[in-house]
C-alpha cells in the first residue's frame, strides 16, 4: 500500500511496515482460554513501551478500588493533592483484550501532558463479561466520583478505540439514568458501531494497516454482545439519540482508518442534536495512532489539541 509524502518522517518509516503484518485472527467469541493466552501474548508485546512510558513520564501509580471496580490511578509529576480534576481512562483492546497497566503509554502520557490525575478503570473484559455488565462497572465509577470529590463539572473521561465506544456509551446510560454527565469527553479511534458498516468499511477495507474486521472484529464484536444488540446505542453509539444532551466531545482519527465512517457518523449524530463536538482528523493515520511514534508530528498534535479541549471545558 502506498504512504503519502503529506505524513511526517517517522509515518513513512513505520506505515510501510504495518502494511500486512496483521496480527493472526481472533479466537472463536466463546474462546475463553483462547482469548486469555492472546491477552497474555498482547501484555508481553507491550512491556517494552510501558516501561518506556513510566521512564519517559516518571507516574505516581496507586491501584484503587471505586464503587467495587479497580481502577489505577496515574498522578503526573507537578499534580497538586487539592487538584478535584480528573480524567477517567478506558482502554482499547477490542473489548476482549488490554489492561489498565499495558495502556500506560497512552494514560501516563494523558497524565503527563494535561497535568492532570487519570483514572484508568480495569473493567471486565469480554467473553466473560458482556456488555451490560462492563456499562455497568463504568457507570459506577463515574456515578461515585462526586461522592469522593471530584464533582462532575472536573471530571472528563478519555477512550481509545473499544475504550472510546465504551465511553460514548457509558455516557448515553448516565444521561438516561439521570446522573449527569462529565465536563468533556475525549475520543482516540472510537469503534463506536461493532456492526461491519459504514463507507469507510468498503472503501478503506484494504487501506488500514491494523487489522481487518472479518479476521480480528467480528469475533470480539460477538464476544462483547449478541447480534441483537450490537446496534444498541450503549454497544454503538453512533446509534444513540443525543437530543437529550450529551458532553462536549472531542472525536480523533486518522484518514487512513476503517472506522473513519464512525468518526463522522458520531460527529454528525451530536452536531444535528445540537451538541457540541469537535472532529479531529489526522492526514494519512492508522488506528490509534496517537499512541504510538511518539515524537511524531501527528501525534504531538492530538495531544495538544487534547490537552487544550480538556483545558476548555475541564473545570479547575
Amino acid at each position: 500500500m502506498p504512504v503519502p509524502d503529506t505524513v511526517s518522517a517517522p509515518w513513512r518509516e513505520i506505515l510501510p511496515q504495518m502494511h500486512g503484518a496483521f496480527a493472526p485472527g481472533a479466537p472463536a467469541a466463546d474462546d475463553v482460554e483462547g482469548w486469555r493466552e492472546r491477552r497474555a501474548q498482547r501484555a508481553t508485546v507491550l512491556r517494552a513501551s510501558v516501561d518506556a512510558a513510566l521512564a519517559r513520564f516518571e507516574p505516581a501509580l496507586r491501584e484503587r478500588t471505586i464503587a467495587g471496580v479497580p481502577v489505577l490511578e496515574i498522578v503526573p509529576r507537578g499534580a497538586r493533592a487539592d487538584d478535584a480534576r480528573v480524567v477517567v481512562h478506558l482502554h482499547g483492546g477490542g473489548y476482549t483484550n488490554g489492561a489498565a497497566r499495558t495502556s500506560l503509554p497512552i494514560s501516563a502520557r494523558l497524565a503527563d501532558a494535561t497535568g492532570v490525575r487519570v483514572l484508568s478503570i480495569e473493567y471486565g473484559l469480554a467473553p466473560e463479561q458482556r456488555w451490560r455488565a462492563t456499562i455497568e462497572q463504568v457507570v459506577a465509577v463515574l456515578a461515585a466520583l462526586p461522592g469522593a470529590g471530584h464533582p462532575l463539572e472536573r471530571v472528563a473521561v478519555y477512550g481509545e478505540s473499544a475504550g472510546g465506544g465504551l465511553a460514548a456509551g457509558a455516557l448515553l446510560a448516565m444521561r438516561d439514568r439521570g446522573l449527569g454527565l462529565p465536563a468533556a469527553l475525549l475520543l482516540l479511534s472510537p469503534w463506536a458501531d461493532v456492526t461491519d458498516r459504514g463507507d469507510t468499511s468498503i472503501t478503506l477495507r484494504d487501506a488500514e494497516p491494523v487489522f481487518r474486521y472479518d479476521a480480528h472484529l467480528r469475533s470480539a464484536a460477538l464476544a462483547y454482545a449478541d447480534p441483537a444488540d450490537q446496534r444498541h446505542p450503549h454497544v454503538s453509539p453512533v446509534y444513540g439519540d443525543f437530543s437529550k444532551g450529551f458532553a462536549p466531545t472531542l472525536i480523533q482519527g486518522g484518514t487512513r482508518e476503517l472506522f473513519l465512517s464512525h468518526f463522522v457518523r458520531l460527529y454528525r449524530a451530536i452536531d444535528a442534536a445540537g451538541g457540541t463536538a469537535v472532529l479531529d482528523l489526522h492526514e494519512g493515520m492508522p488506528h490509534g495512532f496517537a499512541s504510538m511514534a511518539p515524537t511524531s508530528d501527528e501525534s504531538a498534535a492530538a495531544f495538544d489539541r487534547a490537552q487544550r479541549f480538556l483545558a476548555e471545558h475541564l473545570t479547575r
